[in-house]
């Protein structure tokens, strides 16, 4: 009976530890973005003047274990989703089955290179600070419509004769065209090549081009970021707001402890991110008292806020700089905008 019992028990422990494809998310640090207290401010700016700003706006970071980052066990996977305050997903919802430690890594790091270079355009252009901006080709979708006719480095000048200073640009004229060809001319090995592409709809009524873009930025001034071991593009929205604060007079906070979340891009459109969750947790644990959320993000929001904590859904960097100011001002908050279940 004794050994039976003692070879029960061994195979229960062996069965605790057996890796099973999840990932559990848990509540990671925050950082200010306005910090300066070190010898490398989160934001440093050269060729502009600085306003060195009181307060805090906290970008939100999230623990991932699982996937490539190594195994969880049956327990720890069990122990996060018994506690409540962790996530646990299938590893394929959150990392391409195959992936790499390394991959992972090095996809991280370019979405965090892609969200401050995003970060620093969507701030300039809420300032009404002029910088350039093209638009390159760096591949095509599946069946694209401009398969054929654009290449991989084209830059896209124009289309239907206005100049494409944005992406917004591009989408305001398939838009209006309804499906109709478009006259787009790329420039290609220093000349302009005109082509005659007809956009496709992607299923949700929004006609596109199937052309993956990257962007090309000359900014006036130098924005530095630094940011030890955070990767992904979610802090984007903290990084404007943090960029705006830091080169405009005055305090955006009013000295008011903020923190958020979100994906940014150059127009200042806000998007959803992971983690939102356990990020309330971390903002809250790490003393703020205001939160901004993307609205794309609402449904994971409702039900979930820490106690202590306003959250405020946000669409745009607009909305997000009118939250600051409103609550750095001493204004009512009740009239701000916040995640309601449907």
């Amino acid at each position: 009976m004794m050994l039976s019992g003692m070879l029960a028990l061994g195979l229960g422990v062996a069965a605790a530890t057996i890796p099973v494809p999840y990932v559990v998310e848990s509540a990671g640090p925050t950082f200010n973005t306005l910090d300066r207290s070190g010898e490398n401010p989160v934001i440093s700016v050269t060729g502009h003047e600085i306003f060195p700003a009181q307060g805090n706006l906290d970008l939100t970071t999230v623990y991932v274990d699982g996937g490539p980052n190594g195994p969880v066990s049956i327990f720890g996977a069990f122990g996060a989703w018994l506690g409540g305050s962790k996530s646990v997903y299938p590893e394929e919802q959150i990392y391409p089955t195959g992936t790499t430690k390394e991959q992972a890594e090095e996809q991280s790091s370019v979405a965090m290179t892609t969200s401050q270079e995003n970060a620093v355009a969507s701030a300039l252009k809420e300032l009404d600070i002029p910088f350039g901006l093209k638009l390159e080709a760096a591949g095509l979708s599946e069946a694209s419509p401009s398969e054929g006719k654009v290449e991989n480095g084209d830059i896209l000048e124009t289309i239907n004769g206005r100049p494409i200073t944005s992406l917004a640009v591009v989408q305001e004229e398939l838009a209006a065209g309804q499906g109709a060809p478009a006259a787009v001319v790329v420039r290609r090995a220093g000349e302009s090549v005109p082509q005659t592409i007809t956009p496709k709809d992607n299923g949700a009524g929004r006609y596109i081009l199937g052309i993956m873009l990257k962007y090309q930025f000359t900014f006036p001034f130098d924005v530095k970021i630094s940011l030890d071991k955070v990767g992904g593009p979610s802090a984007g929205l903290m990084f404007s707001l943090g960029i705006i604060d830091t080169i405009t007079p005055g305090d955006l906070t009013g000295g008011k402890h903020v923190a958020g979340t979100g994906t940014i891009n150059p127009d200042g459109v806000v998007g959803p991110i992971g983690g939102i969750r356990q990020k309330m947790q971390g903002a809250r644990a790490g003393g703020a008292t205001l939160f901004l959320a993307p609205a794309d993000n609402c449904d994971e929001v409702v039900g979930h806020i820490p106690e202590g904590l306003q959250v405020v859904k946000v669409e745009n960097l607009d909305q997000a700089r009118s939250a600051v100011e409103q609550a750095g001002s001493g204004g009512d908050m009740s009239t701000l905008p916040i995640c309601t279940s449907n």
